[in-house]
């Protein structure tokens, strides 16, 4: 039986994330304006739980993320859900450092939000899911608030995502490589261990990055996203990092592997398609296919709890949470 007209509800829309930063490893993300979107196609009352992808663009082999974690979030909360079918459709690509599989994971997360049984779910839980998922949260703390954001992971406690307004009027010119990248080979290439002068230096440089965003103070910003603890082990593995960090303009105000790569970001506020043609110039003279995309950050919004709390739940269910 059809629950209620799947026009009802409206499509969960999730954005890409830039890990990192620099210096800020696993810890710093910032959301970008290039987006995953789940369209809810068909509900039906059966109390089976389920969410099944009918058409996904691009495709992805295997499981779903999106299923995957609709599935997660059940069995951490134990509530009950209809069986949904989804279309997806995203414009992040894949296995390039800009968290597409956080932004699909959390569009199963909202998704089972807003069909299961009771009220919305804690955030704590939602970044919990999600990074159990991922292995690491920061690209799902970005996903599912917007924004430039960190994390604090708590041994037998749920992560907590902290949060800070990215100025408006920077931007990410960002190089994406055809070559993708896989998550895993990226981290098997870093070492075990680290020495403290490294460490220190990152830590140093992420709390000068967030007062060079937060003060706009600009001219910090090439130092505070220099890092000692994962560029440097994948260079080798991503085309022309060296080569794009080390570009000199006025207009490039930092530039960092974007994520696990192999898309390397450059911070701007001016003369982007300059830039975008300046850094498209290093990998076609090494001839190396790349995208490059001029990208604002996504500030997260409150886009559908009101709305739907305002038209009124179907009966039984809980209200949609924030849709990033």
């Amino acid at each position: 039986m059809l629950l209620k007209d799947s026009g009802e509800f409206p499509d969960v829309v999730v954005p890409a994330s830039v890990a990192n930063l620099g210096g800020g490893f696993d810890t710093l993300a910032v959301a970008v304006q290039l987006f995953l979107r789940v369209r809810i196609v068909d509900v039906r009352e059966d109390g089976r739980t389920m969410l099944t992808v009918v058409r996904s663009t691009p495709a992805v082999r295997g499981r779903n993320a999106v299923e995957r974690a609709f599935e997660a979030l059940a069995r951490r909360t134990g509530r009950k859900a209809p069986s949904v079918s989804v279309e997806v459709e995203s414009d992040i690509p894949m296995a390039a450092g800009l968290g597409s599989s956080a932004a699909a994971a959390v569009a199963g997360l909202r998704v089972f939000e807003g069909v299961a049984e009771g009220p919305g779910v804690p955030e704590g839980v939602l970044l919990a899911v999600a990074a159990s998922l991922e292995g690491h949260a920061d690209n799902a703390a970005a996903a599912l608030h917007g924004g430039l954001t960190s994390v604090v992971e708590r041994e037998g406690r749920d992560p907590v995502a902290l949060g800070w307004r990215w100025p408006e009027e920077l931007r990410l010119v960002v190089a994406t490589p055809a070559a993708g990248l896989a998550t895993a080979t990226a981290r098997a290439a870093l070492p075990e261990a680290v020495p403290r002068p490294d460490a220190v230096f990152n830590i140093q440089r992420v709390l000068s990055l967030v007062h060079a965003l937060e003060a706009r103070d600009y001219g910090r910003l090439r130092e505070a996203v220099q890092d000692r603890l994962h560029q440097s082990a994948r260079s080798a593995l991503v085309p022309q990092l060296a080569s794009v960090l080390a570009l000199e303009d006025p207009e490039i105000l930092g530039a960092f592997l974007s994520g696990a790569g192999p898309s390397v970001a450059l911070i701007a506020r001016r003369d982007f398609t300059r830039l975008e043609q300046l850094v498209k110039s290093v990998y076609d003279r090494a001839g190396c296919a790349v995208t490059v995309r001029t990208l604002g950050v996504h500030q997260g919004v409150d886009s559908v709890r009101e709305k739907v709390a305002a038209a009124g739940p179907a009966p039984g269910r809980g209200a949609w949470g924030k849709t990033i």
